[in-house]
């Protein structure tokens, strides 16, 4: 006999039998139960008269049932709470891939990920897509999905979803547009994983931002970030705003070309949330005083036909050994990648380069998102 079931926020599972039985529609404890996803929140079991055949998955009333995550849009979603439980679950899948026999698991065996970009992407691309792999699943990718898919011909974003969850059980979208991942997850009824949406947001480079921090500095209270390059158009630097402002006593500085300066709407929040923040022109002395020195690419991609204005603001503001050498011995340059002449390569050999101990970091973050997308706790 097979049933739907839908999962509750309190690990109980709703039974909605396919045909009449004495315990239709009430709330039942399972434990260990092989569950098959069926739509969001909602899933196929089997059972042989009134016993569960019963394997993998563990779900049942504690006290200790953590959040539970439908999509990923934004970074505004998260609260601390949420974030602390997401980092221990990176840190499981950090000993995943360094501990287990080719640094793959099977927790993820039988699912299917596709990842939609509509903009070039080569490390959360190519992140998302090992993630997966690592973890036992499959992969549907489209790299240029702006050229080569139906949306040169003119489909909408809403008809591309619909269509291309009939294929797999989760989403990774990288969109040139604002707001695109919210219309996706409006959509979808699969979880969405927002890869970046145009100079909107990046929550999972937020993720693995904040989680770098926390693994170099050894803290997330307390400490001076110095944000520098595209502030505007810095869908990175945006994110990771949002969640900076969730840990006590930070302090922010801006130091970006005048062209590109962060947005009110950024600082606005900061102020409502009790950030401190400050702008400075001045690189060497924010670094004297910073534990992160974050610096991001001028977009050339993000000026269109302005281009005055992006020769204007390039080469302003470069991390170089004269930069490192002003910082704490503490602290850590990171930058999301990828880097043009930004920041000099005499720098990738000073111990306080993060940037590609950040890149690696990645992987673990959305692993773990994606064990928790898919499989809950």
């Amino acid at each position: 006999m097979t049933i739907s079931a839908t999962l509750s926020s309190h690990g109980k599972i709703l039974m909605s039998p396919l045909r009449k039985s004495e315990w239709a529609n009430q709330p039942v404890l399972c434990k260990s139960v092989e569950l098959f996803k069926n739509g969001r929140n909602e899933y196929r079991m089997s059972t042989n008269s009134n016993k569960f055949q019963c394997r993998a998955l563990e779900i049942e009333n504690k006290s200790s049932t953590k959040f539970h995550l439908d999509d990923v849009i934004e970074s505004q979603q998260f609260d601390r709470e949420t974030l602390s439980a997401i980092f221990e679950v990176a840190q499981e899948m950090e000993k995943i891939e360094k501990n287990s026999i080719g640094g793959r698991s099977e927790i993820l065996k039988g699912y299917l990920m596709a990842t939609l970009f509509y903009e070039p992407s080569t490390r959360t691309r190519l992140s998302f897509e090992s993630s997966m792999k690592r973890l036992g699943g499959e992969v549907l990718t489209t790299e240029n999905a702006r050229e080569f898919s139906s949306a040169a011909k003119g489909e909408t974003l809403e008809d591309t979803i619909r269509t291309v969850e009939g294929y797999s059980d989760i989403i990774v979208m990288r969109h040139f547009e604002s707001g695109a991942a919210r219309r996706a997850a409006l959509t979808a009824s699969i979880p969405i994983i927002n890869a970046g949406d145009g100079p909107g947001q990046h929550p999972t480079q937020a993720l693995l931002d904040v989680y770098t921090i926390g693994r170099e500095i050894g803290k997330l209270d307390g400490i001076n970030i110095a944000l520098v390059g595209d502030l505007a158009y810095g869908r990175t630097v945006r994110s990771l705003a949002h969640l900076l402002a969730l840990y006590k006593d930070v302090k922010i500085y801006f130091v970006s070309p005048d062209v590109v300066k962060m947005k009110d709407d950024i600082k606005d929040y900061l102020t409502s949330m009790g950030v401190r923040w400050e702008e400075s022109a001045d690189l060497i002395e924010v670094a004297s005083k910073c534990d992160v020195v974050y610096q991001t690419r001028i977009q050339r991609e993000r000026f269109g036909e302005r281009v005055d204005l992006y020769e204007e603001a390039r080469g302003k503001y470069i991390v170089d050994m004269s930069v490192v050498n002003a910082m704490q011995k503490h602290a850590v340059v990171m930058h999301p990648l990828p880097r043009l002449d930004e920041i000099t390569v005499d720098v990738d050999g000073d111990p306080r380069a993060a940037y590609f101990r950040q890149a690696k970091n990645g992987l673990y973050i959305r692993m773990a998102l994606l064990k928790l997308l898919l499989l809950g706790w």
